[in-house]
């Protein structure tokens, strides 16, 4: 007995000691995995349930100088470049068009119905009223108030829509520099730290390795937003600089930007070029690579977008609201450079058939045009006294 008594004590002795150091290694677990995760500044409203049809909003903007030349006279006042539409069909949402000109009440009322908005790339001036900049200045302010209140809301801005974002961020203050960088295809220059970003934490390493290594993302901007403008204008502490990149001067932009707090992303170049745009001589790439590069941001976006819960009352409402709605036009045929277009005029209203009392909704603005078209007067003195823009 006694024998059998000292074999088992260096068992028990054996246990103990074990469950010490797995308990031991969980402490340590958890306190690294903390310390990761506050290192990373991930402080995004939490998410629990995928929405699984994400509806997602365009801002429309005004006419550029060449757009207003070759379809003013047809009564058109604002677009949306079809690649944008075809950029979030592509990654799985439906898109519904946001109208510029609009009070504040109706950005309220659509964007509670939709799942994020992409501000698109383009050629408008930020200090024209009730257009583009001053739509943009609602949603910015909406979705930082959805963000606030636990509602997780993304937007993403693209080239112009970029520009926008840390425009706005900067309280409306003229904060960019003048750069050279269009028709240009340049890889992505990471910062080290990329991959504690959102945008890159996950992105697949075939991936990276193209946008660091190969020319596939599209510039076209003369304006740009570098580190210094950031500083400048005490946005470093609230957004996270994830690469930057050399325009043909050798001057160095911010290429990919995120808010540190709310699910807000920039890019100065253009993916949806890659796949949708077909304008020659725009030294745009298709290369396979370009396009799986591409594909990822579409796709990055739209899996954000999935992360909200809000949703139309109903289909038949929807189905009033989305881009079916509308015919693009080859706008490619008038040496635009987009191949299409979705073309909007006139002036849009709310209609009361849109409320839906039976789901407590509020009244939606309606997606069919009036009659009554926007006076161009605003944006033809504007013209007369500015050069155009080249952004893209």
């Amino acid at each position: 007995m006694q024998n059998s008594s000292a074999k088992v004590q260096p068992t028990m002795n054996s246990t103990a000691a074990k469950v010490v150091l797995v308990a031991m290694l969980l402490l340590v677990s958890t306190a690294l995995g903390k310390q990761i995760v506050e290192s990373q500044e991930r402080a995004v409203p939490y998410y629990g349930t995928v929405n699984d049809q994400p509806v997602v909003g365009i801002l429309s903007q005004e006419l550029s100088y060449l757009m207003t030349q070759n379809y003013g006279d047809d009564g058109y006042d604002s677009y949306i470049a079809a690649s944008y539409v075809k950029f979030v069909e592509g990654a799985g949402a439906r898109v519904v068009p946001i109208w510029i000109n609009q009070p504040v009440e109706y950005y309220q009322t659509i964007m509670a119905n939709l799942n994020g908005v992409l501000l698109p790339g383009g050629a408008t001036w930020f200090n024209q009223s009730n257009g583009y900049a001053d739509a943009g200045r609602h949603i910015y302010d909406i979705a930082m108030q959805y963000n606030e209140n636990g509602e997780y809301f993304p937007l993403w801005g693209t080239c112009l829509g970029f520009e926008l974002l840390t425009y706005l961020a900067a309280n409306g203050t003229e904060h960019r520099a003048h750069c050279r960088s269009n028709s240009q295809a340049l890889p992505l220059n990471f910062k080290d730290d990329f991959r504690k970003s959102r945008l890159f934490a996950s992105a697949p390493n075939d991936v990276i390795d193209i946008l660091s290594n190969e020319p596939v993302t599209a510039n076209f901007h003369q304006f740009c937003v570098t580190e210094a403008n950031l500083t400048a204008y005490g946005l470093d502490e609230e957004w996270r600089v994830m690469s930057v990149d050399r325009d043909w001067n050798g001057m160095e932009f911010i290429s990919t930007i995120e808010h540190k707090s709310y699910p807000f992303y920039g890019i100065q170049f253009h993916p949806e070029k890659n796949i949708y745009e077909w304008i020659q001589n725009k030294n745009i790439s298709h290369t396979a690579n370009a396009v799986r590069a591409a594909q990822f941001f579409a796709d990055f976006f739209i899996a954000e977008a999935r992360k909200s819960d809000h949703s139309f009352p109903n289909e038949a409402t929807l189905e009033k609201h989305v881009i079916y709605n509308y015919q693009p036009t080859f706008t490619g045929l008038q040496r635009s450079s987009f191949e299409q277009c979705y073309m909007f005029q006139g002036n849009y209203s709310p209609d009361a058939d849109d409320a839906d009392p039976d789901n407590n909704a509020s009244s939606t603005i309606v997606s069919t045009l009036t009659s009554c078209m926007l006076p161009l007067l605003t944006t033809t003195i504007t013209l007369l006294f500015l050069p155009p823009v080249p952004l893209f």
